[in-house]
């Protein structure tokens, strides 16, 4: 029974984030990240989910702390915005015109961070050193 629930929310999570990639509301990387740990209760699909190019780059960013391909980034990015102002034209609320710049913002700023304060302490680290 503990295995369905689990397997049940990683699908459930999984196919959220795969919602957020399109609609900016939903955070795509803690579903993802979510889904991945419901899968450990089952290893041949946590491995059929890993072989995903899209789930895999994101789940081994968070794991090693690396930065993502910018290809992805840039792709992000670019989708991320257009979502966004398809969101606000289609519905020509004010508080969406206010909201979603703030959010694409945000989720900007993280997805150009991502790895990056690592690479930074990395570098430091290794100038102390020489």
């Amino acid at each position: 029974m503990r295995k369905i629930i689990f397997l049940t929310g990683g699908f459930l999570c999984l196919v959220l984030g795969g919602i957020g990639m399109f609609f900016p509301i939903l955070p795509t990387t803690p579903f993802v990240l979510v889904a991945a740990a419901c899968f450990s209760v089952s290893p041949p699909i946590q491995k059929r989910i890993y072989k995903i190019k899209f789930f895999r780059e994101y789940l081994d960013s968070y794991k090693k702390g690396t930065p993502i391909d910018t290809k992805t980034r840039i792709t992000s990015i670019s989708a991320l915005w257009v979502m966004l102002i398809a969101s606000m034209i289609i519905a020509r609320k004010m508080i969406m015109f206010i909201i979603l710049p703030i959010v694409g913002v945000a989720v900007t700023i993280h997805l150009l961070t991502i790895g990056r304060r690592k690479r930074a302490k990395e570098f430091s680290e290794a100038q102390i050193t020489e």
